[in-house]
């Protein structure tokens, strides 16, 4: 049965520990979907440090944009996250706000159009101050339209707050 789930919090929030809890509590064997960019060193060891969390009962997946490449119908798919996966569009089209939503939107439906279990797992960057810089502004925007996106057709949405889940839509 298709069910889209969303995980969403602040930075530190514990949204991937909770996700993936969920993932093995619904599957033996669960999808990783891991959409990071490796930016430079101090990122590429927290990358290691969420794949050394995860033991063998994971299939792990790495895929920066073309999600809906992937075939897997009647899986349980963790996407870790929407904040990495929307900066790799919002890069590669020189911070053009309304193409980078607008890709980024289209490969969600085409994804998601698969019959599996979707947990997506994002950032609430705007909760925060907004920045004095322009192209973080501007993602930031992005992000937010895109969480909107997915949260409206999401069956659950997770607010994890200080490593605390609230449920936000059920």
């Amino acid at each position: 049965m298709k069910q889209i789930i969303l995980i969403t919090g602040g930075a530190r929030s514990e949204k991937s520990s909770y996700a993936e809890k969920l993932a093995l509590s619904l599957s033996s064997n669960p999808v990783y979907l891991a959409t990071a960019r490796i930016w430079d060193e101090e990122f590429r060891q927290r990358v290691i440090r969420h794949q050394e969390r995860r033991g063998p009962e994971w299939t792990n997946i790495e895929e920066e944009k073309a999600l809906s490449t992937h075939s897997l119908s009647g899986r349980i798919v963790l996407i870790d996250c929407v904040t990495l996966w929307c900066t790799n569009f919002f890069f590669d089209l020189k911070a053009d706000t309304d193409r980078a939503l607008a890709e980024a939107k289209e490969e969600f439906d085409r994804f998601t159009a698969q019959n599996a279990t979707f947990i997506f797992v994002t950032n609430e960057i705007g909760m925060g101050a907004t920045s004095e810089n322009e192209i973080q502004r501007k993602f930031t925007d992005m992000q937010g339209w895109m969480n909107q996106y997915i949260a409206a057709q999401a069956d659950e949405v997770i607010l994890m707050v200080s490593g605390i889940a609230v449920k936000i839509k059920k």
